[in-house]
């Protein structure tokens, strides 16, 4: 989430580890100790069941820099066979957690590099003479939403595993302009903080509100619910939900593990690097984001060549994730087998 941000200015991204404080990117899942990672980066085995490694996965907001997701689920989804029965997202992480539960990961990469293709600007300061809009992003944003996810894809998401989208209410007491201010404040002091859970929303009052994908009754109330998620003015307007403003998610939780419930086993994909004695230790939680840098900015809406580097990052990462997952579980399981067979001898 970027409230008023308009520099466009890029972050570093890495893998994130829950159990290694070393500057080297790793992986692991609470207890289990990671091997060392080199370049390429390998991520190691995270998951505590041999059979459905992720019970849940969470897609983290990042604009642009959400297509590595893209990519990553792209391969691990069916090298893994994931089949998560809760998935949650916020800003444009709601939006491909939509796209990946319906299979419209491709879909939505072609069609947004075709509007980032069109699109020669982020920002046309004449429009604002004109009485047009300044920022290009929510045409661009809401048309690709409605291209990419069909009435057939829709129908797929009405059956597919529960989708939980966050969204930011301010506090009751504040009015739009105030609780707007009062957000910018907010995630202005979690960026210094460089958290990965921001804390900043919740200690100004703001609430969270948590709506199901498939609580939408057509396409068009699912992209409204998708651009509330993802509201950063002035980039995109400032939406009403009901009788009161929404925010981006963000300013709750910009990795939202924590509204999926109960689960054994949660992937969080993050969208950018944090220090790894930011990236919190929980047991049967696993974050990962990309090896690398990423090579596009989150509001980056006129390049197409660097959309597509960053997919194709997140499907190398993706597929090298897979590959050191599924080691681990054939390692494991001939473990058990040998284990059980010196029992019965």
């Amino acid at each position: 989430m970027d409230l008023l941000d308009c520099s466009f200015a890029g972050e570093d991204i890495i893998l994130a580890s829950e159990a290694s404080s070393e500057e080297h990117p790793t992986l692991s899942r609470f207890p289990y100790s990671p091997p060392r990672l080199t370049s390429p980066p390998a991520p190691a085995r995270v998951s505590s069941s041999l059979s459905d490694p992720f019970d849940a996965v969470v897609f983290a907001g990042g604009g642009c820099r959400c297509f590595w997701q893209a990519g990553f689920w792209s391969t691990a989804h069916p090298l893994l066979g994931l089949r998560p029965k809760v998935v949650a997202g916020t800003s444009a992480g709601a939006a491909f957690a939509c796209a990946a539960v319906t299979d419209r990961t491709l879909a939505v990469l072609a069609d947004f590099k075709r509007r980032a293709a069109a699109n020669e600007r982020n920002f046309y300061l004449e429009n604002r003479f004109a009485g047009s809009r300044v920022f290009p992003h929510e045409e661009i944003y809401r048309g690709a939403i409605l291209a990419s996810l069909h009435a057939a894809a829709f129908e797929r998401l009405q059956t597919g595993p529960d989708l939980r989208v966050l969204i930011a209410r301010p506090p009751r007491w504040l009015g739009p302009r105030t609780g707007l201010t009062a957000a910018v404040v907010a995630h202005l002091l979690d960026r210094r903080a460089s958290r990965v859970h921001p804390r900043w929303g919740r200690r100004f009052g703001f609430r969270q509100e948590v709506v199901t994908a498939q609580s939408c009754e057509s396409v068009e109330e699912l992209a409204d619910l998708i651009l509330q998620a993802s509201c950063m003015p002035p980039i995109v307007p400032l939406y009403r939900r009901g009788e009161s403003i929404v925010l981006d998610g963000g300013l709750i939780d910009n990795a939202p593990a924590d509204i999926v419930g109960p689960a054994q086993s949660v992937l969080v994909l993050l969208s950018k690097r944090f220090p790894d004695h930011r990236v919190p230790r929980i047991q049967g939680r696993t974050y990962v984001g990309p090896s690398r840098e990423i090579p596009i900015l989150k509001w980056d809406y006129t390049s197409p060549e660097l959309i597509q580097q960053t997919f194709d990052l997140g499907r190398r990462d993706g597929e090298s994730f897979a590959r050191e997952t599924g080691r681990g579980s054939m390692l494991r399981t001939r473990h058990a087998a040998k284990s059980e067979r010196s029992l019965v001898n």
